[in-house]
């Protein structure tokens, strides 16, 4: 399965153009950070101008993959060699992380501005960009080194944002996030320096060549398994996340919960790869505590009456789903068609999830500002002044309820196909259970929004076009079903 990863030489040698591509997607966000923290935005328009060559360097990467094929990229630093690859799915995860994070960018001028953010605010700019920078070189790192740097800066950044605002709660949850975050670099840590110890190589490839199943193996998955999902929030290490949610502007929200959780997941199963081929037990473990967040999210997120918490305990739920998936991408005695299937529903799910999940706390967001009510009964009657935010909540629910024809459906539809022809029962079960659970809180949260009885208090206008980003990453969402055919393709380009 490495080979799904870019994990192999590549044909062609990277063309100029792409080394100041690459060089565009992993330093502009940073560095257009650090001018917006001198010169802090008042107005999207800026933001729009200054996001296109983030874009533009995604749209070349892609093009010169469609071209070429895989590519690599390697240089030696001090006796240490460090290499990046663009495959199909790295390409498609840097053009999701590229377009939620100026989504997000866009959408930051408009809420300082409406909120009381204090002075700390510009600083939001620069961890942004070391957040995106961090993340785009998740997606293209080979070797347990720069994957570690880049895990480590995106915790850190995304830790700050969490704190920005100085409220007391929000440092108690940054501070809980801190600490457990640090405690899961610990244990990837060691995992590493057991591998670093026994093997003497970091880079992926030279790994997937020389390890072979046995303790020191196991023992170091499950070090970075523990790890990994500690920062990735999955059941039942997800206790912070919703203190997390609870206490986060919207835009820092949006991010984390779309990308930030999706690189440690990621690094997971591209770790477990290498170091758990064909194995039994691990996959399984983990599709069983996947099947128990699906219904333990799903409820939390059905009893609950804070709309963040609500937002925050469907991620856990969601995540459930690519758990599930863990048997059939890496247990054995699973067949080709199986296999391909669950490969092709968990990257569509993981990207139509990150998308809708950006739309669904921006949209919860607006809600919140312009009514000042944090609860489900505090929106009571809100369908008749803020029709389009619920219906940005309303579109990206149907991602994640998983209707037809959103991403969310034709990722589950070959989910299901995989578990049907692996006779995965229980596993078909929980995404049954799930998608009903989903419909029953989001519906619970309308049955409030569109009473009409109830007296409706004081609106704050929003920002032109807060709305409308949300809007646009529902729809991205939505469409991605209707145009799956696209990434999974890309997905399967570039194979050796």
């Amino acid at each position: 399965m490495i080979w799904r990863f870019g994990l192999f030489d590549s044909t062609f040698e990277p063309l100029a153009s792409t080394h100041w591509a690459l060089l565009a997607a992993l330093g502009l966000p940073l560095l257009l950070g650090l001018f917006a923290a001198l010169f802090s935005p008042k107005r999207a328009l800026p933001v729009a101008l200054a996001s296109l060559p983030v874009l533009a360097s995604g749209v070349v990467l892609l093009a010169a993959f469609e071209q070429a094929g895989l590519l690599r990229w390697q240089w030696e630093i001090a006796g240490i060699h460090l290499s990046l690859r663009l495959n199909g799915l790295s390409v498609l995860l840097l053009l999701m992380t590229q377009v939620i994070g100026v989504a997000a960018a866009l959408y930051t001028p408009g809420y300082l501005r409406l909120s009381e953010t204090g002075p700390l605010a510009r600083w939001l700019w620069p961890l942004m960009g070391v957040v995106l920078s961090a993340l785009s070189l998740i997606w293209l790192a080979t070797d347990l080194l720069t994957l570690y740097i880049a895990l480590e800066l995106m915790g850190l950044a995304a830790v700050g944002m969490l704190m920005l605002s100085g409220k007391v709660p929000a440092i108690v949850a940054g501070m809980r996030y801190l600490l457990l975050a640090l405690v899961g670099s610990l244990t990837y840590l060691l995992g590493v320096a057991l591998i670093l110890g026994h093997w003497g190589r970091l880079d992926l490839q030279g790994l997937a060549e020389v390890i072979e199943p046995g303790p020191v193996a196991w023992f170091a998955a499950a070090l970075i398994g523990a790890g990994l999902a500690l920062k990735a929030a999955l059941f039942p290490l997800h206790a912070w996340l919703t203190p997390v949610h609870e206490n986060a502007w919207t835009p820092v929200s949006a991010l984390h919960a779309a990308l930030v959780i999706k690189a440690s997941l990621f690094m997971l199963l591209q770790l477990w790869s290498i170091l758990l081929p064909e194995t039994f037990y691990a996959p399984r473990v983990i599709a069983w505590l996947g099947m128990l967040a699906i219904v333990w999210g799903g409820l939390l997120a059905w009893r609950t009456d804070s709309l963040k918490t609500l937002v925050a305990s469907s991620t856990v739920a969601q995540l459930g789903y690519l758990m599930v998936a863990f048997p059939l991408l890496l247990g054995p005695d699973i067949a080709p068609l199986p296999r391909a299937l669950a490969w092709e529903g968990f990257w569509l799910q993981l990207m139509g999830h990150a998308f809708a999940k950006a739309a669904m706390f921006m949209a919860a967001g607006n809600l919140i500002l312009a009514t000042g009510e944090s609860t489900l009964k505090g929106l009571a009657g809100t369908s008749r002044r803020l029709p389009l935010s619920l219906l940005v909540f309303g579109i990206a629910s149907i991602t994640l309820m998983g209707l037809p024809p959103s991403a969310g459906f034709t990722a589950k539809w070959m989910l299901l196909q995989a578990m049907i022809i692996t006779q995965q029962w229980w596993a078909v079960a929980a995404l049954l259970t799930g998608t009903l659970l989903t419909a029953a809180y989001v519906f619970r949260m309308f049955r409030y929004s569109f009473d009409e009885t109830a007296p409706r208090h004081r609106y704050q206008p929003l920002a032109p076009g807060m709305d409308m980003i949300a809007l646009t990453l529902a729809l991205i969402a939505f469409a991605l079903g209707l145009l799956a055919h696209y990434p999974l393709e890309l997905m399967h380009g570039g194979s050796p």
